[in-house]
């Protein structure tokens, strides 16, 4: 039975597809661009995206199940939605779908919504799916990692309420995980939902100290004030989405991400191992810097 993988060039989806051949798993990848694409050659390459019907059907033909993830964009919605249609008409009932945690909740931040609005099509149109709820990634912190070494700042308005971060690496195993369990299944299993959450619960001024540890010098912590955020965002990507991203900092800000009780003990217990910390990041991230400098 072959798992069709979307946003399979992205952070979490190379994971994915790796973690799936891992495991003996047949992947077949969607993605604009398959020249681009250094899978290992046992995965199946389709040209297309999310958008285009006829590549849609084509990528669906012969697919027992899907993983789910489509990048924050201004028509993701209409993505996420057409493609589940798409799933549907070629009778793949089995889904593993990345949404993002608390999108019940911050419903004024455009992705989150869209995200919900997703997990309320699975599970009203008859789907078998887990939704996982990743909060934010540990490997963003790679955007503004030159911030912390070269000006001793830690610049992302994270807040003081705290945010359980989560390494993509674990992101993905879990979803392989998932997608396995659900693929070999002799019967449609019931909806699930699960928290991904990292095994710390992170602040702003807190994760500062931990790069003053790693680095053995001050590093101090911006501030909860997402103007200049917004500003630094807008410089390298459109207005609309640094606009965005100061929406979800706002939420930090105000609510955090914090996990719920037993979800860091599911997690493990899904994964049988630790899950990876923020302190390890922070280590190899200098390690690299060393290396490059």
């Amino acid at each position: 039975m072959t798992i069709l993988v979307t946003g399979a060039t992205g952070r979490v989806g190379q994971h994915v597809v790796n973690q799936l051949i891992t495991r003996g798993a047949q992947v077949r990848v969607l993605t604009r661009e398959p020249a681009k694409v250094t899978f290992p050659h046992q995965v199946e390459v389709v040209k297309g995206d999310l958008l285009d019907i006829d590549s849609l059907r084509q990528a669906f033909n012969g697919v027992s199940s899907l993983f789910l993830l489509n990048a924050v964009t201004g028509d993701e919605f209409t993505q996420a939605l057409i493609t589940l249609n798409i799933a549907r008409e070629a009778g793949v009932e089995r889904v593993v779908y990345l949404s993002v945690f608390d999108a019940d909740k911050a419903v004024n931040v455009p992705h989150f919504a869209v995200k919900y609005g997703a997990e309320r099509m699975l599970e009203q149109m008859g789907f078998s799916a887990t939704i996982l709820r990743p909060a934010y990634f540990i490997d963003n912190e790679h955007m503004i990692k030159d911030v912390i070494f070269n000006y001793g700042a830690y610049p992302m308005p994270i807040g003081g309420k705290g945010v359980a971060m989560i390494d993509v690496r674990d992101i993905a195993e879990v979803a392989a995980l998932e997608l396995i369990r659900r693929d070999r299944a002799p019967g449609k299993l019931p909806n699930d939902t699960i928290n991904l959450v990292g095994p710390d619960t992170l602040t702003g001024s807190g994760i500062a100290a931990i790069w003053s540890e790693v680095l053995g010098r001050p590093v101090h912590y911006g501030g909860d004030d997402p103007s200049e955020f917004e500003s630094n965002m807008a410089s390298f990507m459109p207005k609309w989405t640094a606009y965005e991203m100061r929406l979800m900092a706002e939420r930090y800000v105000s609510d955090g991400m914090i996990a719920e009780p037993g979800d860091v003990k599911r997690l493990t217990d899904i994964l049988g191992r630790p899950l990876h910390r923020y302190r390890a990041f922070a280590e190899t991230a200098l390690s690299q810097h060393a290396a490059e400098a």
